[in-house]
Protein backbone atom coordinates (compact mmCIF):
# COMPACT_ATOMS: atom_id res chain seq x y z
CA UNK A 1 0.00 0.00 0.00
CA UNK A 2 1.39 3.39 -1.02
CA UNK A 3 2.15 5.83 1.79
CA UNK A 4 -0.01 8.96 1.77
CA UNK A 5 0.59 12.18 3.65
CA UNK A 6 -2.79 13.52 4.74
CA UNK A 7 -3.31 17.22 4.27
CA UNK A 8 -4.59 19.11 7.31
CA UNK A 9 -6.68 21.51 5.23
CA UNK A 10 -10.36 21.52 4.35
CA UNK A 11 -11.68 20.25 1.04
CA UNK A 12 -11.33 22.81 -1.80
CA UNK A 13 -8.82 25.04 -0.01
CA UNK A 14 -6.52 26.43 -2.74
CA UNK A 15 -3.26 25.65 -0.93
CA UNK A 16 -1.19 25.63 -4.08
CA UNK A 17 -0.31 29.09 -5.36
CA UNK A 18 -1.15 29.00 -9.05
CA UNK A 19 0.71 31.18 -11.53
CA UNK A 20 -1.07 31.97 -14.80
CA UNK A 21 0.49 33.71 -17.79
CA UNK A 22 -1.93 35.29 -20.25
CA UNK A 23 -1.00 36.62 -23.69
CA UNK A 24 -3.00 39.64 -24.82
CA UNK A 25 -4.74 42.51 -23.06
CA UNK A 26 -7.80 42.67 -25.28
CA UNK A 27 -11.35 41.54 -24.53
CA UNK A 28 -10.22 38.02 -23.60
CA UNK A 29 -7.43 39.19 -21.32
CA UNK A 30 -9.71 41.59 -19.46
CA UNK A 31 -12.33 38.86 -19.10
CA UNK A 32 -9.79 36.41 -17.67
CA UNK A 33 -8.47 38.98 -15.19
CA UNK A 34 -11.95 39.97 -14.03
CA UNK A 35 -13.21 36.41 -13.50
CA UNK A 36 -10.05 35.23 -11.78
CA UNK A 37 -10.38 38.16 -9.38
CA UNK A 38 -14.00 37.16 -8.72
CA UNK A 39 -13.66 33.40 -8.42
CA UNK A 40 -10.10 32.55 -7.37
CA UNK A 41 -7.66 33.18 -4.57
CA UNK A 42 -4.01 32.38 -3.89
CA UNK A 43 -2.93 32.94 -7.48
CA UNK A 44 -0.70 35.15 -9.62
CA UNK A 45 -1.86 36.43 -12.99
CA UNK A 46 0.52 38.09 -15.42
CA UNK A 47 -0.91 39.40 -18.69
CA UNK A 48 1.53 40.50 -21.39
CA UNK A 49 0.26 43.04 -23.92
CA UNK A 50 2.51 44.11 -26.80
CA UNK A 51 0.80 47.49 -27.29
CA UNK A 52 1.16 50.54 -25.07
CA UNK A 53 -2.45 50.20 -23.88
CA UNK A 54 -5.17 47.57 -23.55
CA UNK A 55 -7.93 46.92 -26.08
CA UNK A 56 -6.38 44.41 -28.48
CA UNK A 57 -8.28 44.42 -31.76
CA UNK A 58 -9.97 47.72 -30.93
CA UNK A 59 -6.66 49.34 -30.04
CA UNK A 60 -4.88 48.25 -33.21
CA UNK A 61 -7.72 48.60 -35.71
CA UNK A 62 -8.36 52.31 -35.97
CA UNK A 63 -11.43 52.13 -38.16
CA UNK A 64 -14.19 54.73 -38.04
CA UNK A 65 -16.13 53.54 -34.95
CA UNK A 66 -13.42 51.69 -33.02
CA UNK A 67 -12.79 54.54 -30.56
CA UNK A 68 -16.12 54.06 -28.78
CA UNK A 69 -15.48 50.36 -28.14
CA UNK A 70 -11.91 51.02 -27.02
CA UNK A 71 -13.15 53.64 -24.55
CA UNK A 72 -15.51 51.04 -23.08
CA UNK A 73 -12.70 48.51 -22.57
CA UNK A 74 -10.48 51.10 -20.92
CA UNK A 75 -13.35 51.97 -18.60
CA UNK A 76 -13.80 48.30 -17.66
CA UNK A 77 -10.07 47.91 -16.97
CA UNK A 78 -10.08 50.98 -14.74
CA UNK A 79 -13.33 50.19 -12.93
CA UNK A 80 -12.25 46.67 -11.97
CA UNK A 81 -8.57 47.51 -11.37
CA UNK A 82 -7.35 45.16 -14.11
CA UNK A 83 -4.32 47.19 -15.17
CA UNK A 84 -2.49 45.78 -12.13
CA UNK A 85 -2.32 42.39 -13.89
CA UNK A 86 -1.16 43.74 -17.26
CA UNK A 87 2.39 44.46 -18.41
CA UNK A 88 2.18 46.78 -21.42
CA UNK A 89 4.73 47.01 -24.25
CA UNK A 90 5.77 43.41 -23.63
CA UNK A 91 5.48 40.78 -26.36
CA UNK A 92 5.62 37.02 -25.83
CA UNK A 93 8.04 35.61 -28.41
CA UNK A 94 8.22 31.92 -27.43
CA UNK A 95 6.79 29.38 -24.99
CA UNK A 96 7.91 25.83 -24.16
CA UNK A 97 6.43 23.18 -21.88
CA UNK A 98 8.65 21.71 -19.13
CA UNK A 99 7.33 18.21 -18.45
CA UNK A 100 9.41 17.66 -15.31
CA UNK A 101 8.38 20.90 -13.63
CA UNK A 102 4.87 20.99 -15.05
CA UNK A 103 5.22 24.61 -16.14
CA UNK A 104 5.39 26.75 -19.26
CA UNK A 105 8.64 28.67 -19.74
CA UNK A 106 7.81 31.91 -21.52
CA UNK A 107 10.14 34.28 -23.35
CA UNK A 108 9.05 37.92 -23.33
CA UNK A 109 10.52 40.91 -25.14
CA UNK A 110 10.36 44.39 -23.62
CA UNK A 111 9.45 46.51 -26.64
CA UNK A 112 10.64 49.69 -24.91
CA UNK A 113 14.19 48.51 -24.23
CA UNK A 114 14.58 45.51 -26.53
CA UNK A 115 15.64 43.32 -23.62
CA UNK A 116 14.33 39.76 -23.26
CA UNK A 117 13.09 38.34 -19.96
CA UNK A 118 12.11 34.82 -18.90
CA UNK A 119 8.85 34.08 -17.11
CA UNK A 120 6.91 30.96 -16.26
CA UNK A 121 3.41 29.79 -15.41
CA UNK A 122 1.56 26.64 -14.43
CA UNK A 123 -1.04 27.68 -17.00
CA UNK A 124 -0.60 29.52 -20.30
CA UNK A 125 -3.61 31.21 -21.93
CA UNK A 126 -3.40 32.59 -25.45
CA UNK A 127 -5.74 35.53 -25.92
CA UNK A 128 -4.04 37.06 -28.96
CA UNK A 129 -7.10 36.74 -31.19
CA UNK A 130 -6.96 36.84 -34.99
CA UNK A 131 -8.46 40.18 -36.06
CA UNK A 132 -5.29 42.16 -35.44
CA UNK A 133 -2.81 40.84 -38.00
CA UNK A 134 -3.98 42.69 -41.09
CA UNK A 135 -2.64 41.95 -44.54
CA UNK A 136 -2.45 43.82 -47.83
CA UNK A 137 -3.51 42.20 -51.09
CA UNK A 138 -0.91 40.34 -53.13
CA UNK A 139 -0.92 42.60 -56.19
CA UNK A 140 2.27 42.99 -58.26
CA UNK A 141 3.85 46.40 -57.77
CA UNK A 142 1.63 47.34 -54.82
CA UNK A 143 4.46 48.87 -52.81
CA UNK A 144 5.64 50.94 -55.75
CA UNK A 145 2.56 53.13 -55.43
CA UNK A 146 3.66 56.72 -54.84
CA UNK A 147 0.43 57.90 -53.20
CA UNK A 148 -1.13 57.01 -49.85
CA UNK A 149 -1.52 53.24 -49.38
CA UNK A 150 -3.97 52.58 -46.54
CA UNK A 151 -5.27 49.41 -44.93
CA UNK A 152 -8.70 49.88 -43.38
CA UNK A 153 -7.51 48.40 -40.07
CA UNK A 154 -4.69 50.95 -39.79
CA UNK A 155 -6.53 54.12 -40.68
CA UNK A 156 -4.37 57.21 -40.05
CA UNK A 157 -6.09 59.79 -37.86
CA UNK A 158 -4.77 62.67 -39.95
CA UNK A 159 -5.87 61.27 -43.31
CA UNK A 160 -7.67 63.89 -45.42
CA UNK A 161 -9.36 62.66 -48.60
CA UNK A 162 -10.92 65.97 -49.56
CA UNK A 163 -10.75 66.42 -53.32
CA UNK A 164 -8.61 63.34 -53.89
CA UNK A 165 -9.03 60.52 -56.36
CA UNK A 166 -9.46 57.39 -54.25
CA UNK A 167 -9.58 53.69 -55.06
CA UNK A 168 -11.28 51.26 -52.68
CA UNK A 169 -10.51 47.60 -53.30
CA UNK A 170 -13.35 45.14 -52.69
CA UNK A 171 -16.77 45.29 -51.10
CA UNK A 172 -16.47 43.27 -47.93
CA UNK A 173 -17.57 44.30 -44.45
CA UNK A 174 -15.09 47.18 -44.26
CA UNK A 175 -15.41 48.29 -47.87
CA UNK A 176 -19.15 48.84 -47.65
CA UNK A 177 -18.65 51.08 -44.60
CA UNK A 178 -15.80 53.10 -46.08
CA UNK A 179 -17.37 53.98 -49.43
CA UNK A 180 -20.44 55.91 -48.18
CA UNK A 181 -18.28 57.65 -45.58
CA UNK A 182 -15.64 59.00 -47.95
CA UNK A 183 -17.87 59.54 -50.99
CA UNK A 184 -18.96 63.10 -50.08
CA UNK A 185 -15.33 64.22 -49.60
CA UNK A 186 -13.59 62.47 -52.48
CA UNK A 187 -13.11 63.84 -55.96
CA UNK A 188 -13.62 60.37 -57.37
CA UNK A 189 -14.05 57.00 -55.61
CA UNK A 190 -13.18 53.85 -57.51
CA UNK A 191 -14.44 50.46 -56.38
CA UNK A 192 -12.87 47.35 -57.79
CA UNK A 193 -14.92 44.16 -57.76
CA UNK A 194 -12.09 42.22 -59.31
CA UNK A 195 -11.26 40.41 -56.07
CA UNK A 196 -14.69 38.97 -55.31
CA UNK A 197 -18.34 39.86 -55.24
CA UNK A 198 -20.10 41.08 -52.18
CA UNK A 199 -23.08 39.78 -50.26
CA UNK A 200 -25.71 42.48 -49.97
CA UNK A 201 -28.99 41.77 -48.13
CA UNK A 202 -31.95 43.64 -49.58
CA UNK A 203 -30.37 43.59 -53.03
CA UNK A 204 -33.50 44.90 -54.83
CA UNK A 205 -32.18 48.32 -53.84
CA UNK A 206 -29.47 47.70 -56.42
CA UNK A 207 -32.07 48.58 -59.03
CA UNK A 208 -31.21 52.16 -58.20
CA UNK A 209 -27.88 51.51 -59.87
CA UNK A 210 -28.83 52.12 -63.47
CA UNK A 211 -25.91 50.58 -65.31
CA UNK A 212 -26.54 46.92 -66.11
CA UNK A 213 -22.84 46.09 -65.84
CA UNK A 214 -22.64 47.52 -62.34
CA UNK A 215 -25.82 45.77 -61.22
CA UNK A 216 -24.47 42.44 -62.46
CA UNK A 217 -21.22 42.97 -60.56
CA UNK A 218 -23.16 43.50 -57.34
CA UNK A 219 -25.05 40.21 -57.55
CA UNK A 220 -23.31 37.43 -55.58
CA UNK A 221 -22.77 34.15 -57.41
CA UNK A 222 -22.72 32.11 -54.19
CA UNK A 223 -25.20 31.09 -51.50
CA UNK A 224 -26.41 33.67 -49.00
CA UNK A 225 -24.29 33.29 -45.88
CA UNK A 226 -21.27 31.73 -47.61
CA UNK A 227 -19.54 34.97 -46.74
CA UNK A 228 -20.43 37.26 -43.90
CA UNK A 229 -23.54 39.26 -44.95
CA UNK A 230 -22.78 42.98 -45.12
CA UNK A 231 -25.80 45.30 -44.65
CA UNK A 232 -23.81 48.34 -45.84
CA UNK A 233 -26.24 51.14 -45.03
CA UNK A 234 -25.72 53.85 -47.63
CA UNK A 235 -23.39 51.75 -49.76
CA UNK A 236 -25.70 51.13 -52.71
CA UNK A 237 -26.84 54.74 -52.61
CA UNK A 238 -23.20 55.89 -52.77
CA UNK A 239 -22.67 53.91 -55.96
CA UNK A 240 -25.26 56.08 -57.72
CA UNK A 241 -23.39 59.33 -57.02
CA UNK A 242 -21.73 61.07 -59.97
CA UNK A 243 -18.28 61.04 -58.36
CA UNK A 244 -18.30 57.24 -57.94
CA UNK A 245 -17.12 55.01 -60.75
CA UNK A 246 -17.43 51.25 -60.34
CA UNK A 247 -14.59 49.26 -61.91
CA UNK A 248 -15.45 45.66 -62.76
CA UNK A 249 -12.25 44.79 -64.61
CA UNK A 250 -9.57 42.94 -62.68
CA UNK A 251 -6.36 44.60 -61.57
CA UNK A 252 -3.20 43.62 -63.44
CA UNK A 253 -0.63 45.49 -61.35
CA UNK A 254 0.10 48.73 -59.55
CA UNK A 255 2.41 51.51 -60.75
CA UNK A 256 3.57 54.66 -58.91
CA UNK A 257 0.77 56.77 -60.39
CA UNK A 258 -2.08 54.30 -59.92
CA UNK A 259 -3.67 51.01 -60.95
CA UNK A 260 -3.26 49.18 -64.25
CA UNK A 261 -6.26 47.04 -65.24
CA UNK A 262 -6.14 43.83 -67.29
CA UNK A 263 -7.54 45.89 -70.17
CA UNK A 264 -4.35 47.94 -70.18
CA UNK A 265 -6.04 51.07 -68.85
CA UNK A 266 -4.18 52.99 -66.14
CA UNK A 267 -6.37 54.52 -63.44
CA UNK A 268 -4.62 57.52 -61.87
CA UNK A 269 -5.30 57.91 -58.14
CA UNK A 270 -3.93 59.72 -55.09
CA UNK A 271 -5.01 57.19 -52.45
CA UNK A 272 -5.41 53.41 -52.53
CA UNK A 273 -7.53 51.96 -49.69
CA UNK A 274 -7.29 48.21 -49.11
CA UNK A 275 -10.01 46.81 -46.80
CA UNK A 276 -8.55 43.35 -47.42
CA UNK A 277 -8.84 41.66 -44.06
CA UNK A 278 -6.46 39.77 -41.83
CA UNK A 279 -4.22 36.74 -41.63
CA UNK A 280 -6.72 34.28 -40.18
CA UNK A 281 -4.63 31.12 -39.97
CA UNK A 282 -5.30 30.89 -36.19
CA UNK A 283 -1.76 29.55 -35.73
CA UNK A 284 0.16 31.23 -32.88
CA UNK A 285 2.53 33.91 -34.17
CA UNK A 286 5.31 32.64 -31.96
CA UNK A 287 6.73 29.22 -31.16
CA UNK A 288 4.59 27.18 -28.72
CA UNK A 289 6.42 23.90 -28.06
CA UNK A 290 4.55 21.21 -26.15
CA UNK A 291 5.26 17.55 -25.53
CA UNK A 292 7.50 15.57 -27.92
CA UNK A 293 8.83 18.82 -29.42
CA UNK A 294 5.55 19.58 -31.17
CA UNK A 295 5.21 23.24 -32.21
CA UNK A 296 1.63 24.47 -32.38
CA UNK A 297 2.65 27.39 -34.60
CA UNK A 298 3.73 24.90 -37.28
CA UNK A 299 0.97 22.32 -36.79
CA UNK A 300 -1.84 24.86 -37.09
CA UNK A 301 -0.59 26.57 -40.25
CA UNK A 302 -2.59 24.27 -42.51
CA UNK A 303 -5.63 23.68 -40.31
CA UNK A 304 -6.17 24.39 -36.59
CA UNK A 305 -7.53 21.39 -34.67
CA UNK A 306 -8.59 21.98 -31.09
CA UNK A 307 -10.76 20.38 -28.43
CA UNK A 308 -14.00 22.40 -28.25
CA UNK A 309 -11.97 25.38 -29.52
CA UNK A 310 -10.01 25.82 -26.28
CA UNK A 311 -7.19 23.26 -26.02
CA UNK A 312 -4.91 20.98 -28.05
CA UNK A 313 -3.52 17.49 -27.32
CA UNK A 314 0.11 17.33 -26.09
CA UNK A 315 -0.01 20.98 -25.05
CA UNK A 316 -0.78 20.63 -21.32
CA UNK A 317 -2.28 23.52 -19.39
CA UNK A 318 -2.47 25.57 -22.58
CA UNK A 319 -5.80 27.19 -23.38
CA UNK A 320 -7.15 29.58 -26.00
CA UNK A 321 -8.98 32.72 -24.88
CA UNK A 322 -12.33 31.59 -23.34
CA UNK A 323 -10.80 28.69 -21.44
CA UNK A 324 -11.43 30.32 -18.05
CA UNK A 325 -15.20 29.96 -18.45
CA UNK A 326 -14.91 26.20 -18.32
CA UNK A 327 -11.74 25.36 -16.41
CA UNK A 328 -9.83 27.89 -14.35
CA UNK A 329 -12.72 29.46 -12.47
CA UNK A 330 -13.33 26.10 -10.79
CA UNK A 331 -9.63 26.02 -9.78
CA UNK A 332 -9.35 22.25 -10.36
CA UNK A 333 -5.70 22.54 -11.41
CA UNK A 334 -5.05 24.47 -8.23
CA UNK A 335 -6.98 22.61 -5.53
CA UNK A 336 -6.83 19.02 -6.85
CA UNK A 337 -3.06 18.87 -7.19
CA UNK A 338 -3.15 18.56 -10.98
CA UNK A 339 0.26 18.95 -12.60
CA UNK A 340 -0.87 18.81 -16.21
CA UNK A 341 -4.11 18.45 -18.14
CA UNK A 342 -4.55 18.12 -21.89
CA UNK A 343 -7.32 16.80 -24.14
CA UNK A 344 -7.06 13.30 -25.57
CA UNK A 345 -6.07 13.16 -29.23
CA UNK A 346 -9.01 10.81 -29.88
CA UNK A 347 -11.44 13.42 -28.51
CA UNK A 348 -9.99 16.08 -30.81
CA UNK A 349 -10.21 13.72 -33.79
CA UNK A 350 -13.87 12.96 -33.12
CA UNK A 351 -14.73 16.62 -32.55
CA UNK A 352 -13.04 17.49 -35.85
CA UNK A 353 -15.04 14.75 -37.59
CA UNK A 354 -18.27 16.17 -36.16
CA UNK A 355 -17.35 19.65 -37.39
CA UNK A 356 -16.63 18.42 -40.91
CA UNK A 357 -19.91 16.51 -41.12
CA UNK A 358 -21.94 19.38 -39.67
CA UNK A 359 -20.44 21.94 -42.04
CA UNK A 360 -21.48 19.96 -45.12
CA UNK A 361 -25.08 21.03 -44.53
CA UNK A 362 -24.30 24.75 -44.27
CA UNK A 363 -24.00 27.58 -46.78
CA UNK A 364 -20.50 28.29 -45.46
CA UNK A 365 -19.03 25.40 -47.46
CA UNK A 366 -20.41 26.52 -50.83
CA UNK A 367 -17.74 27.90 -53.20
CA UNK A 368 -16.76 31.45 -52.25
CA UNK A 369 -13.63 33.08 -50.93
CA UNK A 370 -14.25 33.67 -47.24
CA UNK A 371 -12.34 34.36 -44.05
CA UNK A 372 -14.36 31.51 -42.57
CA UNK A 373 -12.07 29.32 -44.74
CA UNK A 374 -8.92 31.36 -44.13
CA UNK A 375 -9.30 33.19 -47.43
CA UNK A 376 -9.73 30.09 -49.60
CA UNK A 377 -12.64 29.17 -51.88
CA UNK A 378 -13.02 25.47 -51.10
CA UNK A 379 -10.93 25.05 -47.95
CA UNK A 380 -12.20 23.68 -44.63
CA UNK A 381 -14.18 25.91 -42.28
CA UNK A 382 -11.74 27.03 -39.57
CA UNK A 383 -13.38 30.10 -38.04
CA UNK A 384 -16.87 28.94 -37.06
CA UNK A 385 -18.36 26.75 -34.36
CA UNK A 386 -20.77 24.03 -35.56
CA UNK A 387 -23.78 25.64 -33.95
CA UNK A 388 -25.14 28.87 -32.50
CA UNK A 389 -23.34 31.10 -30.04
CA UNK A 390 -25.63 29.94 -27.23
CA UNK A 391 -24.89 26.36 -28.26
CA UNK A 392 -21.18 27.11 -27.85
CA UNK A 393 -21.60 28.57 -24.37
CA UNK A 394 -23.85 25.67 -23.36
CA UNK A 395 -21.27 23.19 -24.66
CA UNK A 396 -18.58 24.72 -22.44
CA UNK A 397 -20.80 24.94 -19.35
CA UNK A 398 -19.71 21.53 -18.04
CA UNK A 399 -16.46 19.63 -18.33
CA UNK A 400 -16.34 16.22 -20.01
CA UNK A 401 -13.62 14.75 -17.81
CA UNK A 402 -13.49 11.58 -19.90
CA UNK A 403 -12.02 13.62 -22.76
CA UNK A 404 -8.97 14.72 -20.76
CA UNK A 405 -5.68 13.25 -19.61
CA UNK A 406 -4.59 14.24 -16.10
CA UNK A 407 -1.17 14.09 -14.46
CA UNK A 408 -0.97 14.69 -10.70
CA UNK A 409 1.65 16.24 -8.45
CA UNK A 410 1.51 13.32 -6.00
CA UNK A 411 1.03 9.57 -6.30
CA UNK A 412 -2.50 9.77 -4.90
CA UNK A 413 -5.02 11.91 -6.74
CA UNK A 414 -7.28 12.10 -3.69
CA UNK A 415 -4.82 13.81 -1.39
CA UNK A 416 -6.76 17.03 -1.89
CA UNK A 417 -9.65 15.60 0.19
CA UNK A 418 -7.67 16.78 3.20
CA UNK A 419 -8.85 16.55 6.80
CA UNK A 420 -12.40 15.40 6.16
CA UNK A 421 -14.01 18.83 6.43
CA UNK A 422 -15.20 21.12 3.64
CA UNK A 423 -14.74 24.82 3.06
CA UNK A 424 -18.56 24.94 3.15
CA UNK A 425 -18.31 24.24 6.90
CA UNK A 426 -16.16 27.24 7.67
CA UNK A 427 -17.59 29.98 9.94
CA UNK A 428 -20.21 32.09 8.22
CA UNK A 429 -20.94 29.52 5.49
CA UNK A 430 -24.45 28.13 4.89
CA UNK A 431 -24.25 24.35 5.27
CA UNK A 432 -27.95 23.75 4.57
CA UNK A 433 -28.66 26.04 1.64
CA UNK A 434 -30.24 23.15 -0.25
CA UNK A 435 -33.24 23.48 2.09
CA UNK A 436 -33.88 27.00 0.78
CA UNK A 437 -33.57 26.04 -2.88
CA UNK A 438 -34.68 22.40 -3.17
CA UNK A 439 -35.70 22.86 -6.79
CA UNK A 440 -32.05 23.49 -7.66
CA UNK A 441 -31.06 19.99 -6.63
CA UNK A 442 -27.33 19.36 -6.85
CA UNK A 443 -26.82 22.83 -8.29
CA UNK A 444 -27.42 24.30 -4.81
CA UNK A 445 -23.92 23.09 -3.93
Amino acid sequence: MAFLTLLQSNLWVPQRRLRVVMIGGGASGLNVAHHMNLHMENYELQIYEKNYDIGGTWFENSYFTSAEILTYFKGVATKYDLYKNIQLNHQVTAAAWDENQGIWNVEVKNLNTGSVIQDWGHVLINGCGVLNNWKRPEIPGLHSFAGDLIHSAAWPDSQDLTGKAVAVLGCGSSGVQIVPTIQPRSKRSLLSFGRRRGSQPGLPNALRVQEEKTSHALLPDFAVGCRRPTPGNGYLEALTKPNVHVVTDHISHVVPEGIVLVTGETVHINTFICPTGFDLSFAPRFSVVGRHGRDLAEEWKKKPRAYLSVAAPDFPNYFNKYATHSYLHRSLIQVCGIKAVSPLASAVDEFDTHINEFMKRTAWTTPCRSWFKNGTVDGPIVALHPGSRIHWFHMLADIRFEDWEFTYLTRNRFQYLGNGFSTMEEPGKDTTRYFDQPQDGYRSF
